[in-house]
């Protein structure tokens, strides 16, 4: 089977996110890093839906994950001014509370003592969302 692009499938569940109002950011969503490796908060106003729709990616792949497998996944290089740099994991609020926002949404549901893992519903979604942007690749690439 034909994987599609990761970049393209993660956009098109998270326009389904946003236009079907299943996840909805937090007040403080715009005002937070998403980890203290990072500078400035995200730029892009819809970073929430994007960032939702690559955790169900990786849940989708990896199988069961927990938060702190997901924070060492979103981590990143921490520069530290003069001394040498080192790895930081990604904010754990912010994976916590949209995997609590999908498990209430019925996509993702816990695991006992593994984590969360995508329910039939979830796998559903993303592969949808896979098959629609195939459809749209296909006659791009036979041109």
């Amino acid at each position: 089977m034909q994987l599609a692009d990761p970049t393209r499938l993660i956009e098109k569940v998270a326009t389904y996110f946003k236009e079907n109002r299943v996840i909805e950011p937090p007040p403080w969503a715009m005002f937070v890093k998403t980890g203290v490796h990072k500078e400035r908060p995200p730029q892009d106003p819809d970073w929430w839906y994007v960032r939702a729709a690559a955790i169900m990616r990786k849940l989708y792949l990896k199988g069961p994950l927990g938060v702190s497998r997901l924070r060492k996944l979103y981590g990143g290089r921490h520069r530290r001014g003069h001394r040498p740099p080192k790895f930081a994991r990604g904010s754990g609020a912010v994976i916590r509370r949209i995997l609590q926002q999908l498990e209430e949404a019925g996509l993702v549901e816990k695991r006992d003592r593994r984590g969360r893992a995508l329910t039939r519903a979830g796998r559903e979604l993303l592969e949808e969302a896979a098959k629609a942007v195939l459809r749209v690749e296909a006659p791009k690439k036979s041109s």
